[in-house]
């Protein structure tokens, strides 16, 4: 049965992946004219509407979430929700939308390793050769083709809030591991977006969120629809498909697609330069998932 659902499984997170780098385009437009907070609000509050509408046609109700659910819920929402997307736009103020996504890609690296320490999935030399070479093309990426830069202390604001989406991510996708075991991905999703977007009110609030809402332009609402929709009810969804159908390692390869979606993305619509240190460092990162994915369907 795990056979016959793989190839859909594989499909849905790859076009996941796809999406996931149109939304640092995304992100990258409405960072130019919205604050983090308002942004962050308004991306969520579009996706707890259409969560909701789905999750009513599906389930007739939003199922309740247990006693002993609530804490690892909200964590949900305070990590994936709350953490990643201000991060997320206050990064993107600064860095382009190539350059973000391609630092994404240390987030398999560390739920890989994580998962074998705390889950105890195997990690095979080719893995982990694998999660090396993602791993260097992310540092070259970061450091813009010098990695001496990094020890010297020399990395901006903006990536150091890239790497913030990093850790709140590894941090979502390994507390999803262990509260999907009891709830559905839509109820998952559906809780952590309504946690995350409560939480995002108050300090949105405190940015001026009623002033700047009649200040938002049709283009940038337009990106808060692709990021809400697109970057989060299928996405989210999807993503939570594949943790629970082939556990969160193996799901997390596809998030290297990302980079390489964002890469081409913010060239074509954006017009962002692609250099040296954007090549190399998008080849290490596809040679990395080339490799585990050939060692994981050995």
């Amino acid at each position: 049965m795990m056979k016959s659902l793989a190839p859909a499984i594989y499909g849905k997170l790859f076009l996941t992946a796809c999406m996931w780098g149109g939304t640092f385009v995304a992100g990258r437009v409405v960072a130019r004219n919205v604050p983090p907070f308002t942004a962050s609000f308004l991306r969520f509050a579009v996706a707890s509407f259409f969560l909701m509408l789905i999750i009513l046609k599906v389930e007739g109700r939003l199922p309740a979430i247990k006693k002993n659910q609530w804490l690892p819920a909200v964590l949900l929402g305070m990590t994936g929700i709350f953490a990643y997307n201000v991060f997320f736009f206050l990064g993107l103020q600064t860095v382009t939308a190539s350059r973000a996504s391609l630092i994404v890609a240390c987030n398999p690296v560390f739920i890989s390793l994580l998962s074998a320490l705390l889950f105890k999935e195997r990690m095979t030399t080719g893995k982990t050769v694998g999660i090396v070479l993602c791993l260097a093309g992310a540092i070259i990426v970061i450091s813009r083709g010098n990695p001496l830069e990094i020890l010297q202390g020399k990395l901006g604001w903006g990536e150091v809030y890239i790497l913030g989406c990093v850790a709140s991510w590894v941090a979502y996708s390994l507390i999803g591991k262990a509260i999907m075991k009891d709830l559905s991905p839509l109820t998952a999703v559906t809780w952590s977006c309504l946690i995350g977007t409560l939480a995002l009110l108050l300090p949105a609030c405190s940015e001026g969120f009623p002033i700047h809402l009649g200040q938002v332009a049709i283009m940038d609402w337009a990106a808060l629809f692709y990021l809400g929709f697109f970057g989060t009810v299928l996405g989210f969804i999807w993503y939570y498909e594949g943790i629970k159908a082939i556990g969160p390692s193996r799901a997390a390869v596809f998030i290297n697609f990302v980079p390489v979606s964002g890469v081409f993305l913010g060239w074509l619509l954006l017009h962002e330069s692609i250099n040296l240190s954007l090549i190399l460092g998008a080849v290490l990162v596809m040679g990395g998932v080339y490799l585990t994915n050939r060692v994981n369907s050995s």
